[in-house]
């Protein structure tokens, strides 16, 4: 794979400093938030299989034993061994950031959010000015 098909965009140190002069300026109101797990929320979108061992495939075999417990097998050592495919990425896979920001992206417009022209890592939502006028 190559770099730009596994990176997701960040913005540049002096994109976000211009970005943050603009939203004093404009008093605008700027929310940041923290998305738990948000790698999990991204859908694979290729074949991906993880091996796991150990205690790892004793957890899962645990939690899901009519489903997994046929395929576990065990290593000369005798460790038990379970490979997996995933169908979320996964947090330190190459590909998990990118298809994270893609998600997010789509989600952020679906929302009414537009894409910054100059930098791909901002979006922007503009709220209608009331008049305050009553209706």
């Amino acid at each position: 794979m190559t770099k730009a098909e596994v990176s997701s965009p960040t913005i540049s140190l002096d994109g976000l400093m211009i970005l943050c002069a603009i939203d004093s300026k404009e008093a605008r109101h700027v929310v940041i938030i923290d998305i738990s797990g948000a790698f999990l929320h991204a859908d694979m979108e290729e074949t991906v299989h993880m091996l796991l061992e150990g205690m790892m495939a004793e957890l899962i075999v645990k939690l899901e034993s009519r489903m997994y417990r046929k395929y576990v097998w065990r290593n000369k050592a005798g460790k038990p061994m379970l490979y997996v495919q995933l169908r979320k990425a996964l947090y330190g896979m190459l590909q998990a950031a990118l298809l994270f920001w893609r998600l997010l992206l789509d989600t952020l417009i679906e929302w009414g959010f537009t894409l910054n022209v100059y930098n791909q890592c901002v979006t922007n939502k503009t709220k209608p000015v009331h008049s305050g006028m009553a209706c």
